[in-house]
């Protein structure tokens, strides 16, 4: 199989002479802004700093002019309002959407878990904050961690504790036109205790909610299985998948520095007709420009054709 090549001249990505030879048949041209990548990948800020420079607007032009549609600044909340509406209008400017925001997030209390009354109204607070954002910014996705199990009562008490307070979340985000996205977070993460901790929990939990603005945010590389799993694990829940992010596995780097076949999996995605996000939840393999260049080179060869 013929993969896509760039030429690196300076901080600019150009297609090689052969980057548009067919591949299995199909077409594969160099990917810029004029040929885009068939899925939303969606970079964030620091990836491509030592190419476009550390002014956030030029990072995300410097992607968009490489064929990326989106963008995920899981630190957009952080930044004060001046910098969120220059990053939005940049965005707009360059056709780029934006990936999921953090609303509530969650690793040492049990938020969702228990019945405090001053901790569920702090959700909802938070809650109500983030889709004012999200309002403002263009987002439609909301990540939520819905905090630690509570030790004080059984696993089945505390999941419809959840529901009850994810019904109430809802209430807000659906007139709002937004979507909560659930990740789950294993122990393996580094972060035990958590109260949904699988795909496969965080599924359940939501065909019995059977709320629209409640779904599933499907990190690929804290699953730590192979292609055909990960296949077989997005057709069994993909009723509730509504955001998707990448990350090869160990490491957390770009695909093709760990076992997952991102190729098949996202070919697989592709033909689902899969038209949401994919974050790019993972680091560089390699330091500086050619680091960047790795990312960039992975993310083309792996796009479906």
């Amino acid at each position: 199989m013929k993969r896509r090549e760039f030429l690196w001249t300076g901080a600019a990505v150009v297609g090689s002479a052969w980057a548009d030879r067919a591949v299995q048949g199909h077409p594969h041209v160099a990917v810029d802004k004029q040929h885009p990548f068939r899925l939303k990948y969606a970079p964030h800020f620091g990836m491509f700093k030592h190419s476009a420079g550390d002014d956030l607007i030029d990072q995300l032009r410097f992607a968009a002019e490489r064929g990326f549609r989106a963008w995920e600044d899981t630190g957009l909340t952080n930044r004060p309002q001046k910098v969120q509406d220059q990053i939005v209008n940049a965005m707009r400017d360059d056709g780029l959407e934006m990936g999921a925001l953090v609303a509530i997030e969650s690793y040492q209390d049990a938020t969702f878990a228990g019945k405090s009354r001053p901790r569920r109204e702090q959700v909802l607070d938070g809650l109500r904050e983030s889709i004012e954002l999200a309002q403002r910014v263009g987002a439609k996705w909301l990540t939520v961690v819905p905090g630690t199990r509570d030790d004080c009562c059984s696993l089945a008490t505390q999941t419809g504790h959840c529901m009850e307070l994810l019904d109430r979340c809802c209430d807000l985000v659906e007139p709002a036109g937004l979507v909560m996205v659930l990740e789950p977070i294993s122990g393996q993460a580094g972060h035990s205790g958590c109260l949904l901790q699988s795909v496969e929990q965080a599924y359940r939990l939501c065909r019995t909610l059977g709320r629209p603005g409640c779904k599933i945010l499907l990190d690929l590389g804290r699953q730590r299985l192979s292609a055909e799993k990960l296949v077989g694990l997005l057709d069994a829940t993909w009723p509730e998948i509504a955001y998707i992010q990448s990350g090869d596995s160990p490491g957390r780097r770009e695909p093709g520095t760990g076992h997952i076949d991102y190729r098949r999996v996202f070919q697989h995605l592709f033909r689902k007709g899969y038209d949401g996000i994919v974050g790019m939840k993972h680091g560089n393999s390699l330091p500086g420009v050619q680091g960047e260049r790795a990312v960039l080179r992975a993310y083309a060869d792996i796009d479906p054709c």
